[in-house]
């Protein structure tokens, strides 16, 4: 029983010093880091109207449908960029379903933006990302919806391609991905364009 004792004490001590370094100090030392280095990001990046007030962050993708602002890609995350059910469809190359999905989705693309029945439309305008949240579509595809949203905004075009530069991100680093322009960003700085 003494050797159970002393094998034990060591054992049980141990747990509870990582308990507290992982479960206490190193969340702690992280978010501390975390605030003082990275504040915006650290708070999820949030996005305000020229009010002052959130509407949404710069991560997350959010549906637009009327004619007047940029609509973001597809989604497959609940009934539509539903944080909660975020996930793709995991439908594969070979699945009718998505087949048929994207069709429809470039049909309806076309129809929106007064495009031609053959022209070629984005891949991000016809499938939904991975998470089904994201926020960026390609700068083609912002680019393609510039004259509707020209249109129902009464604005000239050179002026709303002026406001997609401005909301085109980068690829990281210069070299990692490509460039996307954030669609809330994007539909903030029209409103406030008026």
């Amino acid at each position: 029983m003494k050797a159970l004792v002393s094998e034990l004490r060591p054992a049980i001590a141990a747990t509870l010093v990582l308990a507290a370094v992982t479960c206490g100090v190193y969340p702690l030392v992280v978010t501390g880091i975390s605030q003082a280095a990275f504040k915006e990001k650290a708070h999820g990046s949030l996005i305000a109207d020229k009010d002052g007030t959130v509407r949404g962050s710069a991560l997350l993708g959010q549906n637009f449908t009327a004619p007047q602002y940029f609509h973001p890609r597809p989604s497959a995350a609940g009934s539509g960029y539903d944080a909660a059910s975020s996930g793709g469809s995991n439908l594969g190359p070979t699945s009718q379903k998505l087949n048929d999905a994207i069709k429809e989705r470039i049909a309806a693309y076309r129809s929106t933006n007064g495009l031609a029945a053959d022209a070629a439309v984005p891949a991000d305008a016809a499938t939904a990302s991975g998470s089904g949240l994201d926020p960026h579509i390609s700068v083609k595809n912002a680019e393609l919806q510039a004259a509707r949203v020209a249109k129902a905004r009464n604005l000239s075009i050179e002026k709303v391609k002026e406001l997609i530069a401005a909301s085109t991100a980068r690829p990281g680093l210069g070299v990692f991905g490509d460039a996307g322009v954030n669609v809330l960003e994007l539909n903030l700085a029209l409103d406030a364009a008026r």
